[in-house]
């Protein structure tokens, strides 16, 4: 096995269920028919290695899934099959990701860099070294809730920079700020690629990415269209989007209705069988072919919704805590109400006659 690789990912996608509504969602979960949730698959199968010191780009349209992969690297969601093989600490970079609105920017700096495994003493040491690179002035003792998106993508630059990553993931982080903030952005990427820190960065500005990467992945609603070299990738992508835009309103809304019916289509059990039957073709003498699948699908997941066992015991667990919480209410132990049912009596009942005997009205 290759292990020159910083990240692996490998027959990686991702399963979203179109609940329209939180009760909608409830009432499925304690549904006992087999009807069918409509599904959206955001990634279809993601199979790429990201060297270390690398800086790997990712583009696409917007919801194409390169956002759903990153945060897949970083560790933020799961995926629903395949591996992520990530060697080191990732620190993602997004507009306000991981900030807390109620906390305070100097609160929200304290508790990111906890997160990433700093003690107290090592963020009072960079403290003075995040608040400057973020020059936020004096918003940094104000609810980040009250930060422009701007400011938000600033904090979070800098506290992601300066907690010394192996791995930094960048999701269009550059994209909002002013020109002076965006050269000091680049100016540290540039210092993390010449320690050999691997990148990786998603954006839709192709001159960023051909300054950047190394390398560019193109992510096609949910599919991996091309990777390569950045100068071929980003002609190709280029090519694309020229034709994009010179069709009519209506060939561009049937297009991407065409791909959107496609990520919603995915039979992920084909897919799995086309894997199978190309390791089969690749290595004919390998009998145990289904298993190893299977097992690269399925053996690093853990599976996000309940099965059906799980359910039965969850609610068995409401219902029974419900009537311990009624049984309690009406001042009757659980042996009481088990062995003389019958002659239980509602306390409103017992105080209504006591009530009447004694002839307050």
């Amino acid at each position: 096995m290759d292990n020159s690789y910083k990240i692996k990912v490998q027959h990686v996608t991702k399963e979203y269920d179109l609940y329209k509504s939180q009760a909608e969602k409830l009432r499925s979960f304690f549904s006992l028919s087999n009807s069918k949730v409509p599904h959206f698959w955001s990634l279809m199968g993601i199979s790429l290695e990201v060297k270390a010191g690398e800086t790997l780009g990712l583009i696409g349209v917007n919801g194409s899934g390169k956002s759903t992969l990153s945060n897949i690297i970083s560790g933020i969601i799961p995926q629903t099959t395949g591996t992520v093989d990530v060697r080191g600490d990732t620190s993602i970079i997004a507009i306000g990701a991981g900030l807390r609105g109620n906390l305070t920017g100097l609160e929200n700096i304290r508790l990111k860099a906890l997160m990433q495994g700093l003690t107290n003493p090592e963020i009072d040491a960079l403290m003075d070294d995040i608040v400057s690179f973020a020059d936020i002035g004096d918003f940094l003792y104000q609810p980040v809730k009250s930060y422009s998106s701007g400011m938000k993508s600033r904090l979070g630059f800098s506290i992601a920079v300066h907690v010394n990553p192996d791995i930094l993931i960048i999701d269009e982080a550059l994209s909002v700020g002013d020109d002076t903030f965006y050269q000091k952005c680049v100016d540290k990427i540039s210092e993390f690629k010449d320690e050999g820190k691997t990148i990786v960065f998603v954006s839709h500005s192709l001159k960023q990415i051909e300054i950047l990467c190394d390398r560019v992945a193109w992510i096609h609603y949910g599919t991996l269209k091309e990777i390569g070299a950045t100068e071929a990738v980003v002609k190709h992508y280029r090519e694309f989007t020229k034709w994009f835009k010179g069709q009519s309103k209506k060939e561009k809304k049937h297009f991407q209705r065409q791909m959107k019916a496609n990520q919603k289509a995915f039979d992920i059990d084909a897919y799995q069988q086309q894997v199978i039957e190309e390791r089969q073709a690749n290595d004919p003498s390998d009998q145990n072919v289904a298993a190893e699948v299977k097992k690269d699908f399925y053996g690093s997941v853990i599976s996000e919704k309940m099965s059906w066992g799980n359910r039965f015991l969850t609610i068995a667990v409401g219902i029974v805590f419900v009537l311990a919480c009624l049984i309690n209410v009406s001042g009757h132990s659980l042996g009481d109400v088990i062995q003389n049912p019958g002659n239980i009596v509602h306390p409103e009942t017992v105080l209504h006659d006591t009530n009447a005997t004694s002839g307050v009205k």
